[in-house]
């Protein structure tokens, strides 16, 4: 279902001050929030959607790329449609929703419950998934064209060798925290509602430990160093990504680990450019060679020796096309090289030399009242 638009949300006109979205949003805040219509799955939408709503709107910032972008203007800014980040409504509705873990106030209203199940003990035990780890990886350019293999080291969390991750000191089992029961969340009154909060305990776990692992911290996670090798592609672009599942940081209690992202960065080389699968280079040539036209050797990026046949007549900034001699793609096929010719003109004659361009302007003639060449030719 599409979206409805934030003022027709809360209400209010485009024009409204704050303190306007402010009472219009404690005002639907407090006749849908969840805990007074247990079971109303409406009234728990019309919550979020308000929720959303006014997080963006109170937002000067948010506010003004809305009014002018609509939706996408506030897409990736934070809070629009992310129950993860409202510190706005946090700050503007504590007496209404009291103090402490706010984000833990909002994972329950916005469905980021814990997951998992009951432990052996009866305890709620979470099995979360490990973190994505980011390494960041310069490579030469020939590299990043022709592909390459790369031993690389980082750090990552780890299962903690010394208690096997249970994050006992003394390997005792668990036990199920007695504050919340197990649950990971404790109940409080708090103005108008009753809202559910992280354990303090526990912190969320719904289990404690009498005697925490010293080198884990009861986390039974360890950072360790990681040495794995990486292969990236042919062809591969400056700023991609290659991505290597399982390789991030360990999960909690046995949970999947993440997965690891290598970014790539390539050196500049010193005579090539890149376009795609295309390269470029700047060839000089000499004034002869320009007028008479002839054949060159030219070194490709490979370092290979390849035949360019320059045409007679080749004006300067001249544009040649050497078919795959590019960059390869994974389809099989290579980009072409490009080589844009550089007319050296001489600084410096002998006077033979001078002699016979003296005698080629005079068999040739020269335009003393040459006309400017326009624009649109030189474009094309």
């Amino acid at each position: 279902m599409a979206k409805r638009d934030y003022y027709e949300v809360l209400g209010v006109e485009k024009g409204a001050t704050k303190d306007d979205i402010k009472k219009a949003y404690r005002r639907l805040a407090i006749a849908n929030h969840p805990d007074k219509n247990p079971g109303d799955h409406a009234a728990e939408e019309r919550f979020k959607e308000a929720t959303e709503a006014y997080e963006v709107l109170a937002d000067e910032q948010k506010r003004g790329a809305y009014d002018r972008f609509g939706f996408a203007g506030v897409e990736g800014m934070g809070g629009a449609g992310n129950p993860q980040d409202f510190s706005t409504v946090f700050k503007d509705f504590e007496d209404i929703f009291g103090f402490g873990d706010f984000s833990n106030i909002f994972d329950s209203f916005f469905g980021g419950g814990r997951r998992g199940g009951a432990s052996g003990g009866g305890g709620h035990e979470r099995t979360a998934r490990g973190s994505n780890l980011r390494y960041d990886l310069e490579l030469p350019f020939e590299e990043a064209v022709f592909g390459a293999s790369r031993e690389i080291v980082y750090g990552k969390n780890d299962v903690c060798k010394t208690c096997t991750g249970s994050g006992s000191a003394d390997g005792s089992a668990r036990h199920v925290c007695p504050t919340c029961q197990g649950s990971g969340q404790v109940r409080r009154s708090s103005g108008f509602f009753s809202i559910a909060q992280t354990c303090p305990s526990c912190r969320g776990e719904g289990y404690v430990i009498e005697k925490p692992c010293r080198d884990c911290d009861g986390s039974g996670l360890a950072k360790k160093k990681q040495k794995i090798k990486v292969t990236i592609p042919a062809g591969v672009e400056d700023g991609k990504r290659v991505v290597i599942p399982g390789q991030g940081d360990s999960g909690p209690n046995g949970g999947a680990a993440g997965d690891l992202y290598v970014f790539i960065r390539v050196r500049p080389h010193e005579y090539f450019e890149r376009d795609g699968n295309d390269l470029y280079c700047a060839l000089p040539i000499s004034l002869t060679m320009a007028a008479l036209g002839g054949d060159i050797n030219f070194t490709t990026i490979e370092g290979r020796k390849i035949a360019v046949s320059i045409p007679s007549g080749s004006q300067n900034a001249r544009m040649l096309r050497v078919r795959e001699e590019g960059v390869p793609s994974p389809s099989g096929r290579r980009g072409d090289l490009y080589l844009k010719l550089l007319v050296q003109v001489p600084q410096k004659l002998s006077r033979k030399g001078k002699e016979l361009l003296e005698e080629l302007r005079k068999l040739e003639g020269e335009d003393n009242e040459p006309k400017p060449i326009k624009l649109s030719e030189l474009k094309n």
